[in-house]
């Protein structure tokens, strides 16, 4: 599987990409695909304290409520 990265999406855009590790190794991109090797590796590295973790934050759709 692949994660598709689009910082144009992120929910959270603007309050945590100062703390995201997308924005420090790679400076703000309009969209970016990694692997879920590529998503461990950042994992990893962010578990080791040697970069932020990802702080991407996916919008979800409202629930859907079907009147009685």
């Amino acid at each position: 599987m692949t994660t598709r990265i689009d910082c144009d999406t992120c929910v959270v855009r603007g309050l945590a990409c100062h703390d995201c590790v997308v924005t420090v190794l790679l400076g703000p991109p309009p969209e970016l695909m990694i692997d879920d090797e590529e998503l461990r590796a950042l994992d990893a590295l962010a578990e080791g304290g040697l970069v932020p973790p990802l702080r991407l934050v996916r919008p979800v759709s409202a629930p859907v409520v079907e009147s009685a």
